[in-house]
């Protein structure tokens, strides 16, 4: 990937920096950042910059956060207004020394930004809210038009991956918000020691709980303290896991080595937008 250059990406970066806003981008060190706020597509990350746990893989800074900023819900949608974006994803830090895991805060977010924007789609990658499905039903009640929360890896490597999350959570987390109506996403990283056979399994699994969206990337180790990788997995492999995954019905895939969480999100618009009108005929 290309260094990021050029006066939009600047431009862009200065706003994020004025209005106080953290995004995964520059956070977890993201290779895409160049490419994508070069087209002005960029995911914040609400909850402060500070996460509260201590995943394997992420570049995400780990202590004690502050309070959540007041603020902050208006920001983000001041932000989103600015860019006139058709569609955006929002995510944070896990925030488990809050009651509710960041919910309120959450949903105050989503409805500032759909009052502000109400023809934007709007993505939300929430952490797992330790399992607590009365959060997922606080976020859902405001409106997202797609909830994801990425398994990252198969329930082998769940723990070490993710130290303070596990799979059956994640994989609940993700069957519930699919029985509320939502449309649903989530995401893996290969390359950590995975079999192939494991990941063709979780593929299924999803698929029996209807998870709508998926997407499927390399891990790329963002510091010497962080998981080594495992493995560099080929492009064809990617291809053909694509292909597996449509096949099972899924409606969309992203999948390749440079693929994040968000990665052409704003393309996948239109396909939101199929799928919601499918929900409601």
């Amino acid at each position: 990937m290309k260094l990021p250059s050029g006066e939009v990406f600047f431009d862009l970066k200065k706003r994020v920096e004025e209005l106080g806003l953290h995004t995964v981008c520059e956070s977890a060190s993201c290779p895409n950042i160049g490419e994508c706020w070069n087209r002005q597509s960029l995911t914040i990350m609400i909850l402060g910059g500070i996460c509260t746990r201590s995943c394997q893989f992420c570049d995400v800074p780990t202590g004690r956060p502050l309070p959540p900023d007041p603020d902050e819900p208006e920001h983000v949608a001041t932000m989103l207004g600015e860019l006139g974006l058709r569609h955006t994803v929002i995510t944070c830090v896990d925030r488990d020394d809050l009651r509710d895991g960041g919910a309120a805060h959450w949903a105050a977010t989503i409805r500032a930004v759909k009052a502000r924007l109400p023809e934007m789609v709007l993505e939300v990658l929430t952490g797992d809210f330790k399992g607590d499905t009365g959060a997922v039903d606080t976020v859902l009640a405001a409106g997202p038009d797609v909830f994801a929360h990425n398994l990252e890896t198969v329930p082998r490597l769940s723990r070490q991956v993710r130290v303070q999350a596990s799979y059956p959570r994640s994989y609940a987390i993700l069957e519930h918000a699919k029985k509320r109506g939502a449309i649903t996403k989530t995401g893996l990283m290969l390359g950590l020691g995975e079999e192939l056979a494991e990941v063709r399994a979780v593929l299924g699994e999803l698929r029996a709980i209807g998870v709508d969206i998926l997407t499927l990337g390399q891990y790329l180790r963002p510091s010497p303290a962080h998981l080594p990788v495992a493995r560099f997995v080929p492009p064809d492999e990617f291809a053909q896991l694509k292909t597996d995954a449509l096949a099972l019905g899924f409606p969309h895939v992203e999948s390749g080595p440079m693929v994040r969480s968000s990665y052409h999100a704003d393309g996948q618009r239109d396909i939101v937008l199929a799928l919601r009108e499918r929900a409601l005929t």
